[in-house]
């Protein structure tokens, strides 16, 4: 059962960098690791530093990908993404973003949050 979501998160990481870049972000950075924690996609657009959460779901008996995102979570991103910045030094203004993925075998349904 592990296996079956880590590919699923895979997948769903993976969609969500290829529609970020076809929408202009340029992705820095895929499950960068920090003593915070870890952010699934980090990314620019505008001189805008993005670190993006994907949540993923085949199904929503635990509920929509959005509910996932606990405060807990957007501060640990928050200070990730902060120790991205100052890593990189140079970096201004950062956003955290969430992008929700709910697919079945036919349809794909994909939503952007970019300011959390």
């Amino acid at each position: 059962m592990a296996y079956v979501r880590h590919a699923v998160g895979r997948w769903g990481e993976s969609y969500a960098s290829e529609f970020l870049a076809e929408r202009g972000f340029v992705i820095l950075e895929r499950n960068w690791r920090c003593s915070h924690g870890e952010i699934d996609i980090v990314c620019m657009k505008r001189g805008v530093l993005y670190a993006v959460e994907v949540k993923t779901r085949q199904v929503l008996t635990f509920g929509y990908p959005e509910e996932a995102i606990t405060p807990k979570k957007l501060e640990r991103m928050r200070r990730c993404a902060r120790a991205y910045a100052q890593m990189e030094s140079g970096l201004g203004r950062i956003r955290v973003g969430l992008i929700a993925l709910y697919h079945t075998r036919t349809t794909v349904s994909i939503r952007l949050y970019t300011d959390l």
